[in-house]
């Protein structure tokens, strides 16, 4: 059993920057890969990043491509996603989620789940 836990939203004005983290617990392989969505109010949960297990490998969606990276520190089994000149837009609960041997981008592939942290962004 795999459990995941997310950490680090809050409210932040518009040009600012957050850094979430997801420590994950329990029995993680090496082929996971770990990913980012983001459910805005009255819209689907939406990608953000993905990033494979080793970390060598890393894809985002073209709307936080240049401002959100995102990373992985396999000794802690955490990973993070750094979101900087955020945009009103970017406000929503991010979820972290995993992926067993896959590298897709469509949430109903994950097999794990964070409870989700929220980001605001004020105009």
């Amino acid at each position: 059993q795999v459990q995941l836990v997310e950490s680090g939203g809050g409210l932040v004005q518009a040009g600012g920057s957050l850094r979430l983290s997801c420590a994950a617990s329990g029995r993680l392989f090496s082929t996971y890969s770990m990913g980012w969505f983001r459910q805005a109010p009255g819209k689907g949960r939406e990608f953000v990043a993905r990033i494979s297990g080793s970390g060598t490998s890393t894809y985002s969606a073209d709307s936080v491509k240049g401002r959100f990276t995102i990373s992985i520190e396999n000794a802690k089994k955490t990973e993070y996603l750094q979101m900087n000149s955020l945009i009103p837009e970017d406000t929503a609960i991010y979820y972290c989620a995993a992926v067993r041997d896959s590298a897709s981008t469509d949430n109903v592939a994950y097999d794990y789940w964070g409870q989700g942290t929220q980001v605001t962004v004020s105009s």
